[in-house]
């Protein structure tokens, strides 16, 4: 009998331990013979090990009333009907909407290998989503980003038009970071850019950029700590930034001094040209 072909899905169902003896058998000799698959599997390992890292925290929190309150049901006409939702239903809640967050950001990087589907995103803050992308991306040894540093100029004009306005990576080389490229992410109601830096070490940082800030005035430089991510963020104009990395806060703002010195000579630079025309 022949066996069906060793798909993606089928490595994504092993990582997380949920294919049958036989199955599993017949994965793990593919990857014995396949050493891009192992590499595949190691990176799903480690961006579901990042996601553990960065959400066990909120699962640990009690569940808010506002959610007890929409998790019970419909109050019958009689006392008997009196009953409440057990408790492991509403863990089971609140890992939903959890994983609805981090679902939409892997489910946009899978686009090119799946047939598309619906997202349902959440009204997550800025600092949050930027972790989650980071925490996703950034272990990924085989395909970090969608379009390298060596196509700059293709990875600006892909982003800019995206976006609705010029979209261009900050230049980190003094401080030890070059550009390793970058993608296309999904936001609340539209696409955001996601750049990757990395130093010689290896250590990563990125650059999140979402243009869905319309009327939020408050541009104040702040820092967030998301799990195992510290992050910097601001907004300037109509676009949000927020720089993200495993490193310390003090070594990171260090990186966002410059990303934002740099973002905003632009903005001036852009404002003093129009002026003129």
């Amino acid at each position: 009998m022949k066996h069906p072909p060793i798909s993606d899905s089928d490595l994504h169902a092993y990582v997380d331990g949920e294919l049958p003896p036989q199955r599993r058998g017949e994965v793990e000799l593919y990857l014995e013979n396949h050493p891009e698959a192992a590499l595949r599997v190691q990176s799903y390992r480690e961006h579901k090990l990042a996601l553990q890292r960065l959400f066990s925290p909120l699962l640990a929190e009690s569940v808010p009333q506002s959610l007890r309150a929409m998790a019970q049901p419909p109050v019958a006409s009689h006392r008997a009907a009196n009953w409440s939702l057990p408790h492991w239903s509403l863990q089971r809640l609140v890992a939903s909407v959890v994983m609805a967050v981090a679902g939409g950001v892997i489910g946009w990087g899978a686009h090119e290998h799946y047939a598309p589907t619906t997202i349902v995103a959440l009204q997550t803050p800025l600092p949050k989503q930027a972790a989650i992308a980071h925490v996703v991306y950034s272990p990924d040894v085989r395909r970090p980003v969608e379009i390298g540093a060596e196509q700059e100029d293709q990875l600006v004009t892909w982003l800019s038009k995206r976006l609705g306005t010029e979209v261009r990576p900050p230049k980190l080389g003094r401080l030890g970071y070059e550009l390793i490229g970058g993608r296309l992410l999904p936001g609340t109601s539209g696409p955001v850019a996601q750049f990757m830096y990395h130093d010689v070490s290896g250590q990563r940082l990125t650059l999140y950029v979402s243009a869905e800030i319309s009327g939020n005035q408050d541009t104040a430089f702040r820092f967030a700590e998301e799990g195992p991510v510290n992050v910097f963020f601001w907004i300037d104009g109509k676009f949000g930034y927020a720089l993200s990395a495993g490193m310390p806060k003090a070594q990171l703002a260090r990186v966002a001094t410059a990303v934002y010195d740099q973002l905003e000579k632009k903005q001036i630079n852009t404002s003093n040209h129009q002026g003129k025309q």
